[in-house]
């Protein structure tokens, strides 16, 4: 089974390397899924075909879904979104904006993440192809296993206990609605969904992300200060896609600074993804539309490999003893030591690195232990933990 997430900096044609990925592993008699979760789908626009918010077919062994998440709210979370319109009807919204209102941003992403995981362990699929939104959107998504589950595990409890308490009390004093035990019932059960996802999603051996570039500054730094996030998050690169480079047989002088400088990004991008191998893909003369075209591109994007193969394998996270002491030790590429903070609370380690901060949940044999000093070696920071003075 794999998982195969492409993303990159919006308009470098991530969707269009998806596409033709997906469809090269269908060609190659795997049982395949290419999905988005894009809000602004353009997946059905790639095959020329439409897609449903369930599995459609496309081609031999390929289906595809764009979803929907008004659809899905009916189906999963209608008694969450009820109480939200009650709450927004009380404070005076008309019925129809409530109806607009109540699908809450970013519920999308968590649907998304709850179909991966159930498409992963039906055993309909051999690979899973997710078209990603452009990079600030999907942090966003990839970090939500680790926001959900630190909610549930400290602030639902609280709030579903609190809830109980006030609202025989609120039901004498004001007619606003209190969440019941139905909502907060709701959403345990559609917690429950994801439950494992991050560690399907983080696991190497089966999910892979790949960075979808183009020979640009802009991009390039855009991917770098990626790269650092999902590491942060102990997500796999294991590859990144130079798309849209000028091909050699363009020779007009007017092209002659272009190339020049497409050959200097490129030299940077081999150069600071290092190792990550980097995957080459000329400007296409034409439209990327229709199977046709997607098969043709998969294959000069691939060549004689195989489109689903890990290629490149890593440790975001690990944990070593250097005599009495443990070192932590977290894959950070292209991170600035001036942007970082470590911290620590309880069980727990809290590194931030821009705006970005991930709670890391300490083993036993790091608990117990005093954090010593943080420092970056090389692409990892490095922080040790030492035996407590008593």
């Amino acid at each position: 089974m794999r998982i195969l997430l492409f993303t990159g900096k919006g308009g470098v044609g991530k969707t269009t390397v998806a596409a033709a990925t997906a469809l090269r592993c269908a060609d190659r008699g795997l049982r395949t899924l290419v999905l988005s979760t894009d809000p602004a789908h353009s997946l059905a626009d790639a095959f020329d075909v439409y897609l449903g918010s369930v599995p459609t077919p496309i081609a031999d062994r390929l289906a595809g879904q764009q979803l929907d998440a008004t659809e899905r709210l009916e189906e999963t979370w209608a008694d969450v979104q009820h109480y939200v319109m009650q709450v927004l009807d009380w404070v005076g919204v008309d019925a129809i904006e409530a109806e607009e209102l109540s699908v809450i941003p970013g519920l999308d992403e968590v649907f998304s993440l709850a179909d991966i995981k159930s498409f992963a362990g039906s055993g309909d699929y051999d690979v899973i192809v997710v078209d990603c939104a452009p990079t600030a959107e999907t942090i966003r998504f990839l970090s939500l296993p680790d926001i959900l589950s630190w909610y549930m595990d400290r602030i639902f409890p609280v709030e579903r206990r609190l809830a109980k308490v006030v609202r025989p009390v609120l039901n004498r004093v004001t007619s606003l609605p209190v969440a019941n035990d139905d909502v907060f019932a709701a959403i345990r059960r559609f917690y429950d969904r994801l439950d494992g996802v991050r560690e399907l999603l983080t696991d190497g051996a089966t999910s892979s992300v790949r960075l979808v570039v183009n020979p640009e500054r802009m991009v390039i730094a855009e991917a770098r200060r990626t790269a650092t996030y999902l590491a942060l998050f102990g997500y796999h690169v294991d590859a990144v896609i130079a798309n849209r480079l000028l091909p050699e047989a363009v020779s007009d002088p007017w092209f002659a600074t272009w190339k020049a400088t497409h050959a200097e990004h490129l030299g940077a991008i081999e150069e600071g993804f290092a190792p990550l191998p980097v995957i080459k893909a000329e400007l296409a003369p034409e439209e990327l539309v229709g199977l046709d075209k997607l098969r043709t591109f998969g294959d000069l994007l691939y060549g004689d490999s195989e489109a689903h193969e890990v290629f490149h394998s890593g440790e975001p996270l690990r944990i070593k003893a250097r005599g009495k002491t443990r070192v932590l030790s977290l894959e950070l590429p292209f991170a600035d030591k001036d942007d970082l903070e470590v911290g620590r609370r309880d069980g727990e380690l809290i590194v931030r690195v821009g705006p970005h901060r991930r709670a890391i949940v300490l083993p036993d044999s790091l608990r117990k232990r005093e954090v010593g000093r943080a420092k970056m070696v090389d692409d990892r920071l490095e922080i040790s933990f030492v035996e407590g003075a008593g």
